[in-house]
């Protein structure tokens, strides 16, 4: 409120006139900051939009890295980066680099396994690149769609993780050559958290012996089953259980064969004269699991042709049983 007193209406209006100008500079300055603050405000938040969208960008092609999805190569150019090496450091002779390189495309062409992936002397067995191959026309039948997405339908040339709901797909989808034409019927158990202290898992190990224990008779110190070997997942490595140990004070132990080991101390368990300390490389106590999740895929029978096509469809969107 102004106090000054006025002579006439003339000066009176001068007045007011200036008060009105004054007003209107002041209100002109805030409006200009308010918008430079908006203006400023914008740019802040772009520059932080941008930034989330190249940390996701590094963070998705970490990933890629992580599970093999770089386009990095597949087992035949990791095959020839390691025998390349070995030449360039002088372990490994030219002749005996192109000899392995004809066999291993040889064994490519045949889809079986020669030796290089831990399965030395049963060259039955699907090579690697077969598994992928073999996988990829699971997708194609139908199994696991959000799976074979995630990958883009491509394994073979890449370096990309096989895990558990990729062989579900395989096995489910997969015939039996046998005098009956058959499928797997499997089940993947996802132990998705520890169940004992430190990390452990000892509800994997309990359901373990379950299912080796079924049908077995009472008081029996050594029982041998036809059941099928168990499929062991956990990040970035996956197991093959063959057995369980339970000792005489309710303690566990895994009997497993790990693709990790070295082919020259596997094939030790062959030999009649192995000294007592050879179990070592099979035996997995409950102290020796302590990753955060564990998956299982474990074979209990055959599927008729129309349970076959029930389970594509249910794959549709993939479940596991939990366990706890």
């Amino acid at each position: 409120m102004c106090d000054l007193v006025c002579a006439s209406p003339q000066i009176l209006q001068e007045h007011v006139d200036l008060h009105l100008e004054e007003c209107s500079f002041s209100e002109g300055i805030n409006v200009g900051d308010l918008e430079l603050a908006r203006q400023l405000q914008d740019e802040e938040d772009r520059q932080q939009r941008l930034e989330e969208v190249k940390k996701e960008k590094e963070e998705f092609k970490k990933l890629q890295r992580q599970y093999g999805l770089d386009d990095s190569g597949g087992y035949k150019q990791q095959f020839l980066k390691n025998m390349e090496r070995e030449v360039n450091r002088g372990r490994m002779q030219p002749f005996e680099y192109h000899k392995r390189k004809t066999d291993m495309m040889e064994s490519l062409a045949f889809g079986v396994d020669d030796g290089k992936t831990k399965a030395s002397d049963h060259t039955l067995i699907p090579s690697i690149p077969k598994i992928q191959s073999m996988i990829e026309d699971a997708w194609k039948e139908g199994f696991d769609p959000r799976g074979a997405s995630h990958f883009n339908n491509r394994l073979r040339g890449t370096k990309a993780w096989i895990g558990a709901c990729e062989i579900y797909s395989l096995l489910t989808s997969l015939r039996l050559k046998s005098h009956l034409k058959c499928l797997y019927r499997c089940q993947v158990i996802d132990f998705h958290k520890p169940t004992g202290p430190m990390g452990t898992h000892p509800r994997l190990f309990e359901w373990v012996l379950s299912y080796y224990s079924r049908g077995r008779e009472d008081g029996a110190k050594v029982v041998c089953t036809s059941k099928p070997p168990l499929y062991l997942q956990h990040q970035g490595h996956s197991r093959t259980v063959v057995g369980i140990e339970e000792k005489k004070n309710r303690t566990l132990c895994l009997l497993i064969f790990d693709p990790g080991c070295p082919s020259q101390e596997m094939q030790k368990l062959l030999r009649h004269n192995s000294d007592v300390t050879f179990p070592k490389q099979l035996r997995k106590f409950v102290g020796s699991l302590k990753d955060k999740q564990y998956q299982i895929v474990a074979v209990d029978g055959v599927l008729l042709p129309e349970e076959k096509a029930a389970r594509r469809e249910a794959s549709q969107v993939f479940t596991a049983e939990k366990i706890p």
